[in-house]
């Protein structure tokens, strides 16, 4: 032992640490604050945590001496504030990340993502999704630890989200409709091998995507606050939904809560995939799009960005706005049909359906009103996403999970 004397005056030392051993339950929840933005200075940490400011100072200590966290030791004050100001909290910029990955019909991407939901890095996007997910969830996590080397940086875990219902608790994509897998693939079980392989350390879950765009506006989006978040997407091909409860998602006693993609909403419309006629995800999609509107989708660019561009530079164009106009009618039957379900305080929309919105707020609102219950009474509020790849942000919000939990846990050597 050191023969220099502690410089802490007598009994600081064990003073403090039994401040964190009265807040080490806190720390999980103390991060998933800063790791929201809800508590950005030690003083809002302190009031959401319900403990004393010498323990809020204690976690947020020990949050930073695990590389999760930066407390600003020279805060400044806020404007109108008054009294002595309080520390701010941010995520490590230079902290630990997971490795997020994505597949979708058009292609895969795999990024490296912080707390906070801040994106990293992010290899070139892939546009041939192979028939054996074995060879697409290889090649995804491959480019994932091409990233980890180049930057690095720690990994505590992977996500993954994929275009299907992902069934409980073996992780078997059941209706990867939009791509060639087989039905039942064990995605989960292929993508944590593909993830041991690569020298990735962390648990590896797998997941819809989006049921994972929905929990990553909840928590870092458009989403933010709400209690009951409903939140319908299409992407590349077909179309999805999800629930947020409480701050987590709804999935059902074996997670496949939420196909909303097979609502019925023209029953004279096109087949689907599910063998009925006239689904939301059939009539809403950037495929239906650029059919009704006389279109034969091109070589270049996948089809939600087609859909996109036709919208954005041809909507005088007679053909396009009727056949806008046609899907903003379908769209907003389905969501007035999950709103006499559900009764969200909040409707979130992404990938073409968020174009829709944004191309005529008014109508799709409108339609909504007139078919659902709320009419009458105010209404739902029907907002756009606003995070760019919230899919791949939602799968790392899976693997981050684990240290929100328990980060002294989970970052254990």
């Amino acid at each position: 032992m050191s023969g220099k004397a502690d410089p802490r005056p007598a009994g600081e030392g064990t003073t403090s640490r039994t401040r964190l051993d009265r807040g080490r339950g806190a720390l999980g929840p103390a991060l998933e604050l800063v790791h929201t933005g809800r508590a950005p200075t030690r003083a809002v940490l302190t009031a959401e945590l319900g403990v004393t400011r010498a323990t809020a100072g204690a976690v947020a200590a020990e949050l930073e001496a695990l590389g999760l966290i930066r407390v600003d030791a020279r805060p400044g004050a806020a404007a109108g504030s008054q009294g002595r100001p309080s520390h701010r909290l941010a995520v490590a910029e230079d902290g630990p990340v997971v490795l997020a990955a994505q597949v979708h019909a058009d292609g895969f991407r795999a990024a490296l993502v912080g707390l906070g939901g801040r994106i990293v890095a992010t290899a070139p996007g892939r546009e041939t999704v192979d028939a054996d997910p074995a060879k697409v969830l290889g090649s995804v996590v491959e480019a994932g630890a091409d990233l980890l080397r180049a930057t690095g940086r720690r990994c505590v875990g992977a996500g993954l989200a994929v275009p299907s219902a992902v069934a409980e608790p073996d992780g078997l994509a059941l209706n990867p409709l939009h791509l060639a897998w087989p039905v039942g693939a064990p995605v989960r079980r292929i993508f944590t091998e593909c993830v041991r392989a690569a020298g990735i350390t962390g648990p590896a879950f797998a997941a819809n995507d989006v049921n994972l765009a929905a929990l990553a506006e909840h928590r870092h989006g458009a989403g933010r606050g709400a209690r009951d978040l409903l939140c319908v997407a299409t992407g590349h091909r077909g179309v999805g939904g999800a629930l947020v409860l409480d701050g987590r998602l709804h999935t059902g006693s074996s997670g496949l809560a939420l196909e909303v993609g097979h609502l019925t909403v023209h029953p004279e419309g096109r087949p689907c995939h599910c063998g009925s006629r006239g689904c939301l995800d059939v009539e809403t999609d950037p495929l239906a799009l650029l059919t009704a509107a006389g279109r034969e989708p091109g070589p270049e660019g996948s089809l939600l960005q087609q859909a996109k561009d036709l919208i954005r530079t041809q909507y005088d164009d007679p053909a396009v706005r009727t056949a806008t106009e046609a899907l903003i009618d379908r769209l907003g039957l389905g969501l007035a049909g999950l709103v006499n379900i559900l009764n969200p305080d909040r409707i979130i929309l992404g990938g073409l359906h968020r174009t829709l919105l944004d191309t005529d707020p008014d109508r799709l609102r409108a339609v909504v009103a007139d078919r659902s219950l709320w009419g009458q009474s105010g209404g739902v509020p029907i907002l756009a996403c606003t995070l760019d790849h919230n899919s791949l942000v939602g799968a790392a919000e899976l693997a981050w999970q684990p240290v929100l939990d328990d980060p002294l846990g989970a970052l254990a050597p």
